[in-house]
């Protein structure tokens, strides 16, 4: 999919023209689904010309060039794609990423990111390199051979903007592809020079034939991305399967096996709590099926956190098999496609996405898929909009006549491999009824008296090398800005032996990346992993999913204990999604949400509540934390 498709010659001619735009302007939406911004239309008048100048400077008119072309299985768009032929008969596909850049900011702890006024983006060799990689990995070879290659253009960048930018990508897997600026490009520099700076040198007029194969072509994994990808799963530790788990494996892999041979959909659903290795299964399953011929797998999860954790994970390898479940179908998907989704309980399922009962997204990706493989905990459900249950799962492929099939994970290997632990949790965070005093040896459980005393404690294992986070429930304001300093908006008061005391830090960052003047300061898919996300505290949203050695949950006003039952006061909670319901309906997900925070420390949690009786409650409980 594309937006405008021709020859450089055609294209030149268009974008002289102020109708050529408007008229690329009305294609957008029926082609992406939005409609451009003023920004992105802008730089189409400010970039085509520029680059069809020196395409034509070039001697390439004869190439074809497809302008804002789709990658289906990442969701991204290239500027510009140049197809030309070379004469080995191999269409040369050239990733063309324009900018209009004449400032930015670097900074030399973060070479893949530069700042451009108050945005922070990608080194633009490293996103065109990204997409030479798709073009390479994902673009189907069946009727003709295809090599990528990938070149920025930022035509109104002078020379010394350009040499930092080439100083940066020097030396690292970025540095194949060129960056060219403003002196580049209108220069004296003879046509087959600038063709062969522009990734176009001994590249011919491709015959309609091969174009037309590209057009058509599927995109789905090459067998080496494939093989790459599982190679790396594998091998890494993170995935190594102990016990349980790789029997629960097997079973998955035996199910998907039959369900293929049946040929009909299929839905099978891995069910387990916090810690039971449901991520671990996940991601091993993938380097399996990646190995499988026409498995053409993917690995989705609704929480972008949990993306980008594995991405870093797996690595370059994991483009597009890898991404996040948001409302949309990913591209590439086969009638043989396997899919598995992590974190299933987080799916977006509200009357919004609904129709008949079931939701739309999820129930075309079943529909598409060969087999769909769900990784569920339903006490993870922790907004009224998301999740999907086992019955409500079973029952759909009832009704439409798909084999179903349920495994249970039920060791625990999280928390210590402590089972007393999260009975213990389950029989506290039960809506009423008594909870056992904490008798357990196997897993490090106190109660904190005070922020200061498990701030020490953090801070100590910190020191340590361990890794510690804080963690609380939504009941103070998010209002930081996108860039530091953060504001210390989770504060807490309380009376000590010396009078009124006060505590505060700021909740983590909101953006994915690290802060560009601040990058001691971790994004958010990295609070829970990177060094410094102990100096702020994490939200549900940010936790879930994730796993830490030392834990601390703030409880907060929106959850307290009164008599033998918990009572929920939504009007304390500063969740938008939740804060509108009634005590009654808002009471689960506030369980759920504690439920998820407690257990997410696989050494030892110290609670603490900000309301005293709830606090009082909680010294029947538990020993006192010790120093």
């Amino acid at each position: 999919m594309y937006l405008f498709g021709g020859t450089v010659t055609a294209a030149a001619k268009e974008v002289t023209q102020p109708e050529f735009f408007a008229g690329c302007e009305q294609r957008f939406p029926r082609l992406f689904g939005l409609r451009p911004s003023v920004q992105e239309v802008r730089s189409w008048r400010r970039s085509w010309p520029a680059l069809m100048d020196a395409l034509l400077a070039a001697e390439l008119g004869g190439l074809r060039i497809l302008l804002e072309y789709a990658l289906p299985a990442t969701g991204e768009r290239v500027d510009a794609l140049l197809v030309g032929e070379g004469t080995d008969g191999v269409l040369d596909l050239v990733a063309v990423e324009l900018k209009q850049w004449t400032h930015l900011q670097t900074n030399p702890q973060l070479p893949g990111l530069v700042r451009v006024g108050e945005r922070i983006v990608q080194h633009p060799a490293r996103q065109v390199g990204g997409y030479a990689s798709y073009l390479e990995d994902w673009i189907a070879q069946d009727h003709v051979r295809t090599r990528a290659k990938g070149v920025a253009v930022l035509h109104d960048a002078p020379s010394d903007l350009i040499a930092e930018l080439r100083a940066r990508s020097a030396g690292g897997p970025s540095e194949r592809f060129p960056v060219l600026g403003r002196e580049d490009l209108t220069g004296t520099r003879p046509p087959g020079e600038l063709a062969r700076i522009l990734g176009c040198a001994d590249v011919w007029p491709p015959t309609e034939r091969n174009v037309q194969f590209l057009l058509e072509a599927e995109h789905r994994p090459s067998r080496g991305l494939l093989a790459r990808a599982g190679k790396v799963i594998e091998g890494h530790e993170a995935f190594q399967l102990i016990g349980a788990q790789d029997v629960a494996r097997q079973d998955v892999l035996h199910a998907v096996a039959t369900a293929q041979h049946r040929r009909t959909g299929n839905i099978i659903v891995v069910t387990g709590g916090p810690g039971t290795g449901k991520t671990a299964v996940a991601c091993r399953l993938l380097g399996d099926l990646c190995r499988r011929e026409d498995a053409n797998p993917r690995l989705l999860s609704p929480s972008g956190t949990l993306t980008r954790q594995l991405k870093r994970t797996v690595g370059e390898n994991s483009r597009g098999l890898i991404t996040t479940f948001a409302g949309k179908l990913p591209g590439g998907l086969t009638s043989e496609s396997v899919i598995l989704i992590d974190e299933a309980h987080r799916a977006r399922t509200g009357p919004a996405e609904q129709r008949t009962g079931f939701p739309i997204v999820l129930g075309k990706l079943i529909e598409d898929a060969a087999v769909t493989v769900l990784f569920l905990d339903e006490r993870q459900i922790i907004r009224p909009t998301e999740g999907v249950t086992l019955d409500e799962l079973r029952q759909h492929a009832s009704s439409r006549g798909l084999g179903f099939s349920h495994i249970e994970l039920s060791t625990q290997f999280r928390c210590n491999g402590s089972q007393a632990y999260h009975h213990w949790i389950d029989r506290l965070l039960a809506p009423s009824g008594p909870a056992p005093a904490w008798q357990g040896t196997d897993y490090d459980l106190a109660l904190a008296d005070d922020p200061d005393q498990f701030t020490h404690w953090v801070d100590t294992h910190i020191a340590a090398g361990d890794t510690a986070r804080i963690t609380a429930g939504f009941c103070w304001p998010w209002e930081s800005p996108s860039t530091p300093p953060l504001l210390p908006e989770v504060a807490v008061t309380w009376n000590g032996p010396e009078g009124k005391n006060s505590w505060a830090r700021p909740w983590n960052f909101r953006e994915d990346d690290p802060a560009f003047d601040a990058p001691d300061i971790p994004g958010r898919p990295f609070w829970a992993t990177d060094p410094g996300g102990h100096q702020q505290v994490g939200c549900v949203y940010t936790a879930q999913g994730m796993e830490y050695s030392h834990n601390v949950v703030i409880i907060g006003d929106d959850l307290v204990r009164r008599g033998d039952r918990w009572v929920a006061r939504p009007e304390k909670s500063r969740d938008s999604q939740l804060n509108w319901l009634s005590p009654e309906r808002y009471l689960p997900y506030a369980l759920n949400t504690y439920r998820v925070l407690a257990t997410r420390g696989t050494v030892a949690t110290r609670l603490y509540s900000t309301d005293s009786l709830t606090q009082d409650y909680l010294r029947t409980l538990l020993t006192p934390h010790r120093v």
